[in-house]
């Protein structure tokens, strides 16, 4: 084995131990709960998406759709950096919106804390993270009674047009996109881009999302979360039941930061988006514009696996979801309804 090859088996072996890839694997163990009960059509609840999206997309009269998502925080996170956890519950909710097509209109939050000043720095860094990105908090549940702090944060928005994870089809190029204007926020594998940018700029280049899905530039798109840029990539071929060939030379990455740190990283800004080939260049050219990193890092393909290379010739196979699923969220196990 020549030493591209044994990179490449080492960050496959390390890609598999990922601790966020695992916190994704839990979702199998709940998702078969969570499918939309028996009538709901008839009720007027009809589901858009199937359970296993960035957000729930509710199909409206109008012909639009609302978004509801949802994000509880770790209880030692919350207690090591309470001011970045207040927001990271805004930010993260905002990226979810975003990542489906949508456009966020109001957030709510749950929390419990001790009592007196022991809340402050996660309401202040809520609040910090509401002004930036424009989106108010409308309303919550909170318990002051608490022998702890801990936090969940929800939000609503609403996409004229969906791009969801379950509309990727095999022969389509997948995209990544980065802010990589940032810094790592140690000791934690979290790219920071977010807390101290302009907050203009910020909602502009969100804003790219639901003008490439509202163009018809692009259908299925994920924002990279705590499993990393690979993660992602599997949740997003599981639910639209196809495989893919990924370049891990091809994604981009800051300067100076290893490559098997950036495969774990959970950036401020990343999305993953399966683009037909004859709209590639303009959704390259949507994101490039704004100093946004991105690159074609890959190509979906009809064998449910995904396969690693590094290298001209280094290739291996990271999942075969015809073996092993990760979310449980394959097409053959709910329908698709959009």
């Amino acid at each position: 084995m020549n030493a591209i090859d044994s990179e490449l088996a080492q960050l496959v072996q390390t890609l598999r131990a990922l601790p966020g890839i695992a916190h994704k694997s839990d979702i199998a163990q709940v998702v078969g709960s969570l499918a939309a009960p028996a009538g709901a059509a008839a009720r007027g609840g009809a589901w858009s998406t199937p359970v296993g999206d960035d957000c729930a997309a509710i199909a409206c009269d109008d012909g639009s759709y609302l978004l509801l998502a949802i994000e509880g925080f770790v209880n030692e996170f919350v207690a090591r950096e309470p001011w970045f956890a207040g927001y990271c519950g805004v930010m993260v909710n905002v990226s979810d919106i975003y990542a489906m097509g949508g456009r966020p209109l109001a957030i709510v939050d749950a929390l419990w804390s001790r009592g007196g000043e022991a809340a402050l720095p996660l309401l202040q860094g809520m609040a910090a993270a509401a002004e930036v990105y424009q989106v108010p908090i409308v309303g919550g549940h909170s318990n002051r009674r608490s022998d702890r702090e801990q936090l969940s944060v929800a939000i609503t928005g609403r996409a004229r047009r969906l791009l969801t994870s379950f509309d990727a089809r095999p022969g389509q190029s997948l995209v990544a996109a980065f802010d990589l204007r940032g810094a790592y926020h140690e000791p934690y594998d979290y790219w920071n881009a977010s807390v101290g940018a302009p907050p203009e700029r910020l909602r502009a280049d969100l804003e790219l999302l639901p003008a490439i899905a509202e163009e018809g530039l692009c259908a299925a798109a994920k924002d990279v979360s705590m499993a990393g840029v690979i993660g992602t990539a599997l949740m997003l071929l599981e639910c639209s039941g196809v495989g893919a060939s990924i370049a891990l030379d091809a994604i981009p990455r800051p300067a100076g930061v290893p490559l098997a740190r950036w495969l774990a990283t959970f950036p401020s800004y990343g999305f993953i988006l399966s683009v037909d080939d004859a709209q590639v260049d303009a959704v390259l050219a949507r994101f490039s514009g704004r100093a946004l990193a991105c690159a074609v890092i890959g190509r979906t393909d009809a064998t449910r696996q995904l396969q690693l290379t590094l290298g001209a010739k280094a290739r291996a196979t990271l999942w075969d979801f015809t073996e092993q699923a990760l979310i449980g969220c394959a097409p053959d196990k709910e329908k698709h309804h959009a």
